[in-house]
């Protein structure tokens, strides 16, 4: 590659990287900023951090919000990785033409959008008692298609003669699925937690619905509140959306490296 060559494509990767990096740039000076200053498009980081801080905590209960969204978002993960990884390890592993079939009208309910059965769910769940509940929260997707279809591709890789040896040994399913199956999908496991962590804590159209106290919150409702009203402080909305925004971005840059083996379908 010649050095015009290799300058063109550097100049590139650099503009690139500056239109990816400047909405985050811009996020976190603008939560530094008055809300007039923002309206004016200052992107120079300002002074005003510590009261658009106070105006946010007196305007709305953060402790609590952020309390409610690592809750549910860390039971729903733990939860449906089990659960999803045991559908696709029993799809693949007893394999057979009517598990496919099901497989099948699985995948069709990618194509069925989520408002379409929001209405029957939040009634089912009223009767139910399920209202402003962790179960309410969580049950309408604590299994995914997509999910599914990730560990079953990824137990399609796994070493089936070390599995029949650990028959002849002795070892059941359910070991053979724990001590040998979860340690080898390590990077599948790690994908599949940073999309369900993500899809849980950033879930607004669901726990709006079910969520009727405002005790129940999660950040993206707090966020979602603050846009209400005839004004808007637009620095303190930034800095709501600065904290909403840490946590999935903590989590996707500690397992970048295994989320993108795991969804390349490395196995290790």
């Amino acid at each position: 590659m010649t050095k015009g060559k290799k300058f063109l494509m550097y100049l590139f990767l650099i503009i690139v990287s500056f239109i990816s990096v400047f909405p985050l740039y811009w996020m976190i000076s603008a939560a530094t900023n008055k809300s007039a200053e923002v309206i004016s498009g200052r992107l120079i980081p300002g002074t005003y951090f510590v009261e658009n801080f106070k105006n946010l905590v007196a305007s709305q209960n953060i402790s609590r919000a952020l309390g409610n969204s690592f809750k549910y978002a860390i039971i729903l993960t733990l939860i449906s990785l089990v659960v999803s990884s045991l559908a696709g390890y029993g799809f693949e592993i007893f394999h057979d033409k009517a598990k496919d079939f099901v497989m099948s009208i699985i995948l069709l309910a990618m194509m069925v959008p989520f408002v379409a059965t929001m209405i029957p769910l939040f009634q089912m769940f009223s009767k139910a008692g399920w209202l402003n509940t962790t179960i309410g929260f969580m049950l309408p997707t604590i299994s995914t298609p997509f999910l599914i279809m990730m560990f079953r591709q990824s137990a399609r890789s796994f070493p089936h003669d070390i599995m029949e040896a650990a028959r002849i040994d002795g070892l059941s399913e359910i070991r053979i699925f724990f001590q040998m199956f979860i340690p080898t999908m390590r990077s599948t496991y790690a994908a599949a937690m940073t999309i369900t962590f993500m899809n849980a804590w950033n879930s607004y159209l669901w726990p709006k619905v079910i969520m009727t106290d405002s005790n129940s919150q999660t950040m993206p409702m707090v966020v979602a509140n603050l846009t209400q009203g005839y004004v808007t402080d637009y620095g303190m909305l930034m800095l709501a959306v600065l904290i909403c925004t840490l946590p999935t971005a903590i989590v996707f840059f500690c397992l970048q490296n295994a989320f993108a083996e795991g969804i390349t379908g490395a196995v290790k």
